[in-house]
């Protein structure tokens, strides 16, 4: 008998005999890869913020790891610290290590356009091969499209109201990095924390869904037609997904599958995957317009569909026309490697930027006596259409509503983002609110205490 055949007869009772352990191997490879896979989506969420706080902020890393990177996500919380972190501040790329194996993830900054992370084993990208300039200061033309003038004369009753927003006081474990409050456009209040003031941004989180609201309305798109997807539009009428409309996108009720409320987008946010790559695969679990679920991929999907609608120049030049109309000097709007922006998330910028952003809400997207938004477009940004979240809070086309359930005048409402970003408007009141954040875990700012407080103070 030769070896090779007496091989071939062993090899019968060695898969016999190794079955059960050859059983748990794919189990335990399992295992590893999804350990790896959170320590790669740690090392970019670490990666994107150290890039965002030191590039679009003037932050140091050490301030960065002490407010940004502390009661994050639990997933990543405990490993965040223990990635090794190297800045590049000529390049502009922070490089994060996360594995013996693969390259570190790579976040790199580029003039007006902030921080893109590579995707997980990528190089980074090119950059500007200059060294960046620290973020803007004042700016010399008076309030609102500059930073001269703003002398806030607030009363001690209001001053008050101010400073418990830094105590805690609405809200157990709350971490207030500052206020700003208008009243008839005027700054009647402004507060920050240490190692935060006027011209230090930092990220919307899903305040930006409300800016995707905004930019589709000056756009001029029509929300009542299809949304715009060519991989949904391309099959010959096949794909019921074709039927979801812009409206239907805004204002959460797409019908489209999501895994959490929220429909968690940690891929695309921190892993270097792109919108495009991921978010349009997901199927229908409903019929579209029949249910409310909040999901970051219906905005991502919104801000897609107006890249192809209006092409990639007008697509890339619209948020940089509001930001720069508004006076948002120390705004940016972030993309993935495909330069599509992370729509649902994505942008830096100041409590002083997004005051200006909710006086422009208020006065019905017209800005110094020129008009943005078409007559209407924020009375159906506030108005509730179709199913409604379960929360008492109701929901228009990417802004929360608010009235007496909450404490709030009729008519007031919101913008919302992770960790505690707010932009709460009372038209009522003439009264533009903003609190920005980086509440840790499950702590809750509560905004309407916060805002109907404000109101009462002389």
């Amino acid at each position: 008998m030769t070896v090779t055949m007496r091989r071939f007869l062993l090899l019968p009772a060695l898969i016999l005999f190794s079955a059960p352990s050859l059983a748990q191997s794919p189990q335990s490879v399992r295992a590893d890869d999804h350990a790896n896979w959170v320590r790669a989506v740690a090392a970019g969420y670490k990666a994107a913020f150290l890039c965002g706080g030191i590039f679009n902020a003037g932050r140091s890393e050490r301030q960065i790891e002490a407010v940004e990177l502390k009661g994050i996500y639990p997933e990543y919380d405990a490993i965040v610290p223990t990635l090794a972190a190297r800045v590049d501040r000529r390049r502009a790329v922070v490089s994060v290590t996360f594995d013996r194996q693969l390259p570190p993830r790579h976040a790199t900054w580029r003039a007006g356009r902030g921080c893109t992370l590579s995707p997980i084993g990528a190089p980074p990208l090119p950059g500007d091969r200059i060294a960046p300039a620290p973020p803007a200061g004042p700016d010399p033309r008076a309030w609102p499209l500059g930073d001269a003038g703003i002398a806030p004369r607030s009363s001690a009753a209001l001053e008050r109201v101010v400073e418990r927003a830094f105590t805690g006081t609405y809200g157990s474990g709350t971490d207030t990095l500052g206020v700003v409050v208008l009243r008839d456009g005027r700054v009647v209040a402004e507060r920050y924390r240490d190692g935060f003031g006027p011209f230090v941004a930092n990220r919307t989180w899903s305040v930006a869904k409300s800016i995707i609201g905004t930019l589709v309305g000056m756009s001029g798109i029509d929300s009542n037609r299809p949304a715009n997807i060519r991989e949904w539009t391309s099959r010959d009428g096949v794909d019921p997904r074709a039927r979801i409309t812009i409206d239907q996108l805004l204002r959460m009720s797409s019908g489209l599958h999501s895994d959490t409320a929220g429909n968690r987008t940690d891929a695309i946010y921190f892993g270097g995957t792109t919108v495009s790559e991921q978010v349009p695969g997901w199927p229908l679990s409903l019929r579209p317009g029949e249910r409310f679920r909040y999901a970051n991929n219906d905005i991502l999907l919104a801000a897609r569909s107006l890249r192809a609608s209006v092409g990639d120049a007008r697509y890339h030049a619209l948020p940089q026309r509001l930001f720069t109309t508004l006076g948002m000097r120390h705004t940016v709007a972030q993309s993935d490697w495909h330069d599509d922006l992370i729509a649902s998330s994505d942008m830096w910028t100041t409590a002083r930027d997004l005051a200006r952003l909710g006086q422009f809400w208020l006065q019905d997207g017209v800005w110094q006596g020129r008009r943005l938004l078409p007559a209407g477009w924020m009375r159906y940004m506030t108005t509730a259409k179709g199913p409604q979240p379960e929360r008492s809070e109701g929901y228009g086309a990417t802004l929360w509503l608010f009235g007496a359930a909450q404490g709030l005048p009729a008519g007031s409402y919101s913008a919302q983002g992770n960790r505690g970003q707010y932009v709460m408007v009372v038209p009522s009141h003439r009264l533009v609110v903003v609190r920005r954040g980086e509440d840790p875990g499950s702590a809750r700012f509560d905004v309407a205490r916060f805002t109907a407080e404000l109101i009462a103070a002389p």
